[in-house]
């Protein structure tokens, strides 16, 4: 693709400064070619100016042989439409850039974020301005509130899966990978026993790997249906399903209508072409080493970002656990042995990896109470620290490699209580065998957020799939001070806030089973049945955890799911304890728990035909009844709103102690502190509160922030 005419221009700017052009020896990102406009329609920052948004693609190229790269699965085995004349594997990937204008002004740090499933997630952080095209943003009030680019923050996305589209013509971050060979001439098509589980109201599914042949015999293929999780697997009859189209093979559908709505389907079938998926840690590494060392690709266009001082990820769910590998696996070195990222703000990442770096990889999977079950995502080392495990009889940890080579990043691991219900997030922080608190690694803190759902802030006001309202806590807030926590630790060395976490030395950390154990009330109207995830070492056939080519996928396994030990051997892990109200004693508790109107939790069950299946990572809002006569009428053990605030006054005092409590511990910074009071006020207001009397004005006015 030939290079434009304003990036030769760029080469002859940075030659004319006096910068050298010469092509990296590492760092393997090998041509970059991009085109840059205006950012924002013109949006003037004050104090920074105005934002170049520059939109590209990437090329890149890796030796196999390299350590830094042969722990990629099936990279020696890349065909040959995927390597060079000299045999290297290609891949190319696009990327999306958010910088200052006038690079003066540009603090010289990053925000890198590899998407979660090709969308762009920074939007929490950075209040508002997301979508997949951030740069269009013209709302000069919606870009006045953000938070990264006021303060000079570049911020910076690429691709790291394949989500089969061209990295050319979509702002959607991709990655196109090569595909497996058997090597020879011709070369052999790579078949292996795949799996996809299917939950679908759609007429077809589309496969993650085309099938390598049309038999629908059960012993080649295979389509089961059930309505629970615990329920047995039926057989649909050969006749009941078929390939979209019997030449390609690519997508399945029944031949009676459509999939059932949240009924569980699975496929499990020979494949053929495996991706060879573990390039995207290649790329990620590279593309980021290339902008932080490297002043022109090979071709000798240049780096748009000349400069950078500091590199912090920020993600959300599925690129964290990417990110949670890439560390274990060794890839904060770049092939010169140089430090890719500074630190990693992890939301909702927690102990689980990602099921990538494995034959027949599936990396859009994720595990929870009811979906994903038999995908790779929970395997040893759950920890930041070095352990031994007695089930794998191995020792190791996240930060091992990257200690050897003195290039590791700090790390913010901030997760919700969800994690703990449907990702076994204790294991984040106890030995494997489950029976005593770890350490605690130097070079990350963790912090659960108390009470909280997966992701962002659910809706009050609707259930869903969910037998309860969502959780409506936000974590944006805190993470936004955790961010600047993080740039603390890295650029100054202030230490940040001590871990905040459930522990078995505290005893907030037990058992989902019995309920009592775990202190929650028994609210009507509300069921706890005390679902868990059970994180197994399961059986993917002979060798699997040495070559991780699976030779039996799915692996055997048997209702029940939880705590079932002829699924494998089982991982203990717990969940965090709660209040009389229901609502958890451990972790950053923002004021909606210390001030609290409502039951909130990380966990929740389906209502419907799958009733009392897990409701996956939404949480429950249960309101505490308006008055002692409600409470009584329905025996709901909680005190009323009218029993604990029995004036204005009294819920305004619990409620600003809560907020100063989070500033004074850095986990709220001043400025977000008068939108989270407003909105508490009227969340007060609206649940029965008693309004102030006359004509008294209660103001935020927070010590900590005064001082």
């Amino acid at each position: 693709m030939p290079k434009l005419n304003l990036l030769r221009a760029s080469v002859l700017g940075a030659l004319a400064a006096g910068v050298a052009a010469t092509p990296p020896v590492f760092a393997r990102t090998t041509d970059i070619t991009y085109s840059t406009t205006t950012a924002f329609g013109g949006y003037s920052f004050p104090g920074i100016g105005t934002f170049d948004k520059i939109v590209g693609v990437a090329k890149g190229e890796l030796d196999a042989t390299d350590p830094h790269n042969s722990v990629i699965t099936d990279i020696s085995l890349a065909g040959a439409a995927f390597r060079t004349a000299t045999g290297k594997v290609t891949y190319s990937h696009n990327f999306y850039i958010l910088v200052p204008t006038n690079r003066a002004n540009w603090n010289k740090k990053i925000m890198y974020e590899p998407p979660n499933r090709g969308g762009k997630t920074h939007a929490a952080l950075n209040r508002g301005a997301g979508g997949n095209d951030p740069g269009a943003v013209t709302d000069p009030l919606v870009l006045s509130n953000t938070f990264l680019w006021p303060r000079g923050y570049a911020t910076v996305w690429s691709g790291w899966e394949d989500l089969a589209t061209d990295p050319a013509t979509t702002l959607t971050a991709t990655l196109k990978l090569p595909v497996a060979k058997f090597p020879g001439t011709p070369e052999a098509t790579i078949t292996g026993p795949a799996y996809e589980y299917i939950v679908t109201s759609g007429a077809s599914f589309t496969l993650s790997y085309a099938a390598n042949s049309a038999s629908k015999d059960p012993s080649v293929a295979k389509l089961t249906h059930r309505v629970h999780l615990d329920d047995p697997p039926q057989l649909v009859d050969p006749s009941g399903w078929d390939y979209v189209n019997p030449a390609t093979r690519t997508s399945i559908k029944l031949t009676t209508g459509n999939f059932i709505a949240n009924d569980i389907y699975e496929f499990s079938y020979i494949a053929k072409d495996p991706k060879i998926a573990g390039v995207g840690f290649a790329a990620v590494r590279d593309f980021n080493s290339f902008l932080r060392y490297n002043t022109v690709d090979d071709d000798g266009t240049a780096n748009p970002l000349v400069g950078i001082t500091r590199i912090y990820t920020e993600i959300s769910s599925q690129p964290g656990r990417l990110l949670n590998d890439f560390r274990h696996l060794g890839f904060n070195e770049d092939e010169s042995g140089r430090k890719v990222f500074d630190g990693l703000m992890q939301w909702v990442a927690a102990a689980d990896g990602i099921n990538m770096n494995y034959r027949w990889s599936q990396t859009g999977r994720t595990e929870r109470n009811r979906q994903d079950h038999l995908y790779l995502e929970g395997l040893f080392p759950f920890a930041n620290e070095t352990m031994y495990d007695a089930i794998s009889n191995t020792t190791d940890g996240r930060y091992v490699k990257c200690t050897a080579t003195g290039t590791c990043p700090l790390a913010m691991e901030f997760y919700s209580s969800n994690e703990y219900w449907v990702k076994a997030a204790s294991l984040f922080h106890t030995d494997p065998q489950g029976q005593s608190d770890a350490p605690g690694h130097p070079m990350a803190r963790l912090y659960n957020l108390a009470s909280k759902q997966h992701g962002g802030a659910g809706n009050p006001a609707n259930k869903g799939n969910c037998q309860q309202f969502q959780n409506p806590l936000d974590s944006a807030p805190v993470q936004r001070a955790l961010w600047v926590v993080l740039d603390e630790w890295s650029t100054q060395g202030v230490a940040p806030p001590a871990s905040q976490i459930p522990t078995f030395k505290t005893r907030t950390l037990v058992p989902p089973l019995p309920q009592s154990g775990t202190g929650f009330p028994n609210i009507p109207g509300v069921t706890y049945t005390g679902l868990k995830t059970t994180r197994y070492r399961f059986n993917y056939g002979t060798d699997f955890y040495t070559t991780y080519v699976p030779t039996v996928n799915p692996p055997p396994v048997s209702a029940p799911y939880q705590d079932n030990p002829a699924n494998g051997p089982i991982y203990p892990s717990y969940v965090p304890t709660t209040d009389s109200d229901g609502n958890e004693i451990a972790g950053i508790r923002l004021p909606e728990l210390t001030a609290p109107l409502a039951t909130y939790t990380g966990w929740s069950l389906r209502a419907g035909p799958q009733a009392n299946d897990g409701c996956e990572g939404t949480g429950q809002y249960i309101p505490f009844p308006r008055t002692k006569a409600d409470r009584l009428a329905t025996g709901d053990p909680r005190a009323s709103v009218e029993e604990r605030y029995p004036s204005y006054a009294s819920y305004h005092s619990a409620v600003m102690r809560g907020i100063d409590d989070l500033v004074k511990n850095r986990f709220l910074l001043c400025e977000d502190t008068q939108e989270m009071f407003d909105r508490l006020v009227a969340d007060g207001l609206a649940a029965g509160v008693p309004p102030p009397k006359g004509n008294v004005q209660f103001h935020n006015e927070v010590p900590h922030c005064s001082k």
